[in-house]
């Protein structure tokens, strides 16, 4: 159960996406293995596959370019 759940709005408190059940998690739940983020909001945490792949593409192409 998170803050907000309990309607305490902590802008400290963050999202977490659990690769393990591909859900959105509020706070760190999950062992870290598991855990990408945190992210600031749920929708960014929801699209953490992708946030990632387009964070990777973005390091190869600095990677050639340097070479």
């Amino acid at each position: 159960m998170s803050k907000r759940d309990w309607g305490i709005n902590d802008p400290e408190e963050t999202y977490w996406f659990n690769t393990k059940t591909n859900e959105v998690e509020e706070g760190p739940q999950s062992l870290a293995v598991y855990r990408v983020g945190p992210f600031k909001t749920r929708e960014e945490a929801a699209r953490a596959t992708q946030i990632l792949a387009e964070r990777a593409r973005e390091w190869n192409e600095e990677d050639e370019e340097e070479d």
